[in-house]
């Protein structure tokens, strides 16, 4: 109330000049709003100017339909950079793309782009390599796993609406390649999310810090025993021998997380500061795995365009060693896909 009386008065007394006010903080602008005053957001937090200019790791090009049956064959097909460039058409490391014929619309087909050097790479077929029974559903799950699949890329961020299975995606490839298999290439999957409330927070919890966690991290439980079934125990025994570990952000300053499968989950929620100290913390041999949706922030010092998730993938689409895939089509239910879109 202080700076917004103080920024009225300037107002008043200098009328010559434009008077703005800048915060993070939303409620701030709102009421700054309400005043009369004028009112804008840290235009250097901003990685974006508006939310439609999110990398979302896929695109389509359209091609001759014989480069596409080249494809299929198994032939290596190169993009050639100079046409693309002419076209306006920027490709980043790792983006998926759909190869649509320029005679027929109907013939298609699903590539990885790594770059202009090295051939198109196909998508590996995850049907039948799940041994958890966690399926993809359509084509950008199907981009996912093999992503999070990929030794090579370290980085993965998935971004989507409530239900379109980001969250359920990431679980279920950090358990088939830490608990599932005999040959497991990370020694555990840590689950994390920050400790957001939606809307009023409902003060102190009693306990102890695992006690005070538990209604933070039941989501996360959710989403394993879905994957692991109703057995309890299953989950119970994992955790005991730390294969799995679900935990707050709260204390991951200093850490040095390796070998491990790490899972941030609702990390729109993060501001870019933290999402740097989170990701500075991974260590040899660990993959780090960001999920969210852009569209459900509950801090209100970020939004859509300046949020840790959007700053995170907009900042390394041009790095080899990350990929980002964003999800179009909801898979909860018809209900939860209905509301995504109508509310």
């Amino acid at each position: 109330h202080l700076i917004l009386a103080t920024a009225l008065t300037v107002k008043r007394e200098e009328p010559e000049y434009k008077t703005v006010v800048v915060s993070r903080d939303i409620n701030m602008r709102v009421i700054a709003d309400a005043l009369g005053l004028d009112t804008d957001d840290y235009i250097n937090s901003r990685v974006i100017e508006d939310r439609n200019e999110i990398y979302e790791g896929f695109a389509k090009l359209l091609v001759d339909e014989e480069l596409i049956n080249q494809f299929y064959v198994g032939d290596d097909i190169y993009l050639d950079e100079d046409v693309y460039s002419e076209q306006g058409i920027s490709l980043y490391p790792h983006q998926f793309l759909m190869l649509v014929s320029s005679s027929n619309e109907k013939k298609t087909a699903l590539a990885r782009f790594t770059d202009y050097t090295q051939p198109l790479r196909h998508i590996r077929d995850m049907n039948t390599a799940i041994s958890w029974g966690v399926l993809p559903r359509n084509k950008e799950q199907s981009f996912a796993f093999d992503l999070l699949f990929d030794d090579d890329i370290p980085l993965v961020s998935l971004i989507g609406k409530a239900g379109s299975g980001k969250t359920l995606m990431a679980i279920a490839a950090g358990l088939e390649q830490s608990v599932g298999t005999k040959d497991e290439k990370y020694r555990r999957i840590i689950i994390s999310r920050p400790v957001q409330p939606l809307g009023k927070d409902i003060g102190f919890l009693p306990g102890t810090m695992e006690d005070k966690m538990l209604p933070w991290l039941k989501p996360i439980q959710d989403n394993v025993r879905h994957i692991m079934g109703d057995d309890r125990t299953m989950l119970a025994a994992y955790v005991e021998k730390g294969k799995i570990e679900i935990e707050a952000l709260t204390y991951i300053r200093g850490r040095s997380i390796s070998n491990s499968f790490l899972i941030i989950d609702e990390a729109q929620n993060l501001t870019a500061h933290e999402v740097k100290t989170i990701i500075t913390r991974v260590g040899e041999n660990t993959k780090i795995v960001l999920t969210g949706d852009i569209e459900q922030i509950d801090n209100v010092y970020t939004n859509e365009t300046s949020n840790g998730l959007t700053y995170a993938v907009e900042k390394f689409k041009e790095s080899e060693l990350a990929g980002h895939i964003t999800f179009r089509k909801g898979e909860r239910s018809k209900l939860a896909t209905a509301a995504a879109k109508l509310l």
